[in-house]
């Protein structure tokens, strides 16, 4: 029984998404990410959204897959822009003419009594800019080209190298043969020991 309830427990996950934090322009509009999972469905499951962990800017009411989110109470700055009927079950919101005063963390908390009154939450980090910057990359682009050419240098370095070795080598191989070809004339031409001029038979008399 332990197990199943443990189980239960960690069936219900809220996301806000691959990251965390969302850049937004003075007196623009900016979305709030959040979907919710689980394995064994929803009943009368209740949804809030928080600033800064304290502050309610939006509460909705989910009675079942079937039915989309009813508005409980919300920041009228606040517009709710998820549905819970199709694939996902998306309950973003958008924050309407963004101050710099609205910057700070916001919490998206979901309860579900289908499971046991599960309880789970995902948090986003919002931060306000008078306008938004464009990265320069020259630096990241310099070094990339760096890194690139050293690399380029030093293959071309092994593969030098390697073509002086054989070089050398073929060098070396071909002085030997020399050396070899030039002492075995020198033994038949001066008649030493071992050599064919000595086997000769002497002429008869």
């Amino acid at each position: 029984p332990g197990l199943h309830v443990f189980a239960i427990a960690f069936a219900l996950e809220v996301s806000v998404g691959k990251t965390n934090t969302v850049m937004a322009l003075n007196n623009s509009n900016v979305l709030l990410p959040c979907t919710f999972t689980t394995c064994i469905g929803f009943q009368d499951l209740v949804f809030t959204w928080y600033f800064n962990s304290t502050e309610m800017i939006y509460h909705g009411k989910i009675k079942s897959k079937a039915s989309e989110p009813v508005l409980v109470g919300r920041n009228p700055r606040v517009e709710f822009v998820g549905s819970t009927t199709g694939k996902d079950n998306n309950i973003s919101i958008v924050l309407k003419n963004v101050e710099f005063s609205d910057a700070g963390k916001y919490t998206c908390h979901v309860k579900n009594p289908k499971e046991k009154s599960a309880q789970h939450n995902a948090t986003i980090f919002l931060t306000v800019v008078q306008k938004m910057v464009e990265t320069d990359n020259t630096v990241t682009l310099i070094i990339v080209g760096v890194v690139g050419g050293l690399i380029g240098l030093l293959i071309l370095f092994m593969l030098i190298k390697r073509v002086v070795l054989f070089i050398i080598k073929k060098t070396q191989d071909g002085k030997k043969e020399c050396l070899v070809s030039s002492s075995g004339n020198d033994n038949t031409e001066n008649g030493l020991a071992g050599s064919k001029a000595e086997q000769k038979a002497p002429p008869k008399a």
